[in-house]
């Protein structure tokens, strides 16, 4: 991955990130198709790779074969053909057209290696990503045991990566049955998954699972358990569909316009700049001036404060609901987060509503139990039914990014239709601040909020500090005035062994016995 330098630019701007695009190699996947598709005689002179002269253009022959195969996919894995990156999905489109033609159970099961129908599937100008379920003890020479719930196993192909920061990225374990098939597979652990990384066609590719690399319990997914689900899940991978396109170009860091207006009001501590001995084994937050992304607040209204809802009381500078705002992000927590020192954070923000006024003329109504929470861009959201968070994903020729939102009531988001596949707009009302955690009430009142980014290693968590405070300044259109001590440039996290006062939760999302 090429890291594209960035001249020093002065204290009080921001950054956006940089992006690498890669070349796609689409003639290696479609050689890749034509064995795939070779291997099922049957049906194999249906798929034209080379056009011949005798066959007329009109011929349903002349069909080239990606054209086929991507109507095909499209019955299952809907816009398929707005990926730009070959979709590899555990899906036999061969197989199942061989049996169409044969006239043998079309089950959908039996052509994806015994994973479930899809449960999410995006594609868009950076690529795709696509989730899968596999049941308890399904599938041929699998454990007995594998796990009391569904395993999800979720891929990520991309075009665009993120040049971020990252002294333990491009690490792993080799997986030698695999090596044939993935020459630079890498298997690692990282911030709650078992990943598997790798290249082909130019595309950056992961695979994971979410688990605990400890040992196996009935309600937690051991890494041990999932390594057969995601090497079942890697072996059956064939090319699905995608289309050609423009190739995507590298993004610059550039510095982000600022409103020209200071506020009277709003003002912020240096980000990395912590409360005092909050963070894992004491040790000091991560300064990160980066604004990921040009956002709109997740709030609907100002003013809003982002401000520590586990270690509040310790700091004594303002209150829970005033400025300035501080930053939370490496805040302890049993989470992996390898962007903070020691590799142990909070993943994310907390933000809260300002306290309703008291009533009086003139004052529009205000009530604590509903003030609305908003998609921060047009994007699609991740959710299963089960899910306490909300992600919203962006995917375009500029951007792959996630936005996580917690807290919010689950049931209230599944009666609103909030679940996985649905598109929301800039703006719109997705939700109300809550204190959901496991159960109502289990939280204070506040929304969690973090941001996630594709690299070679798959989605990382990055501090969302900084485009929070530069969509708060758009959303009240006028600059902010940074406050407190300057923060030295902290060492990048090195330990990321399981420390002994460290007990990780249920890792499901929103799920677990701490605030996040």
């Amino acid at each position: 991955m090429s890291l594209l330098l960035a001249a020093p630019i002065a204290a009080d701007e921001f950054r956006g990130p940089s992006l690498t695009a890669l070349r796609v190699d689409w003639r290696a996947a479609l050689d890749q198709l034509r064995v795939e598709i070779k291997s099922h005689p049957q049906i194999a002179g249906n798929f034209i790779f080379a056009l011949r002269r005798s066959v007329p253009r009109y011929d349903p022959r002349a069909v080239p074969a990606l054209v086929q195969l991507n109507a095909i996919s499209s019955r299952f894995f809907t816009g398929i053909t707005r990926s730009p990156v070959p979709v590899l999905l555990p899906f036999d489109a061969a197989a199942y057209l061989e049996a169409q033609y044969s006239g043998a159970s079309l089950t959908l099961s039996r052509y994806q290696a015994d994973f479930n129908p899809v449960d999410m599937f995006d594609a868009g100008p950076a690529g795709y990503s696509a989730t899968f379920s596999f049941e308890p003890g399904a599938g041929e020479g699998m454990p007995s045991r594998v796990f009391a719930r569904p395993v999800e196993v979720q891929i990520t192909g991309s075009a665009l990566v993120y040049d971020i920061a990252d002294p333990a990225g491009g690490k792993g374990e080799l997986v030698k049955p695999l090596a044939p098939t993935y020459p630079d597979l890498r298997k690692l652990i990282r911030e709650g998954y078992v990943r598997y990384a790798f290249t082909r066609f130019g595309v950056a590719y992961v695979v994971s699972i979410q688990c605990l690399d400890s040992a196996a319990k009935p309600r937690r997914l051991a890494c041990k358990e999932a390594y057969p689900v995601a090497e079942r899940f890697l072996k059956a991978l064939r090319v699905a569909g995608g289309q050609r396109t423009r190739p995507l170009m590298d993004i610059a860091s550039n510095v982000l316009e600022r409103p020209v207006e200071r506020s009277p009001d709003f003002s912020y501590r240096p980000s990395g700049d912590i409360i005092p001995n909050t963070g894992y084994r004491k040790q000091s937050g991560h300064p990160d001036m980066m604004a990921y992304a040009q956002i709109r607040f997740p709030l609907d209204k100002a003013p809003a404060f982002v401000r520590s809802q586990s270690y509040g009381k310790r700091d004594k500078s303002e209150g829970p609901t005033a400025y300035p705002w501080r930053d939370n992000f490496c805040e302890s927590r049993s989470f992996e987060v390898w962007q903070c020192a020691g590799g142990y954070g909070h993943q994310g923000e907390d933000i809260r509503a300002a306290a309703c006024p008291p009533p009086g003329e003139g004052r529009e109504p205000c009530d604590p139990k509903q003030r609305a929470v908003v998609a921060v861009r047009d994007a699609i959201v991740i959710r299963g039914a089960r899910d306490q968070a909300a992600t919203l994903q962006v995917n375009s020729r500029t951007e792959h990014i996630r936005f996580r939102y917690m807290h919010m009531n689950p049931h209230a988001l599944n009666a609103d239709g909030v679940l996985n596949g649905r598109t929301v707009t800039e703006g719109e009302k997705i939700g109300v601040i809550s204190n959901y955690l496991d159960h109502p009430a289990g939280t204070s009142m506040h929304l969690h909020f973090d941001v996630q980014v594709f690299t070679r290693d798959g989605w990382i968590w990055v501090s969302p500090y900084i485009t929070l405070v530069s969509a708060y300044e758009r959303l009240i259109r006028a600059r902010g005035r940074e406050v407190g001590p300057e923060i030295a440039n902290t060492a990048q996290p090195v330990a990321h062994a399981l420390p002994e006062d460290v007990i990780k939760p249920d890792l499901r999302e929103g799920s677990g016995g701490e605030d996040n």
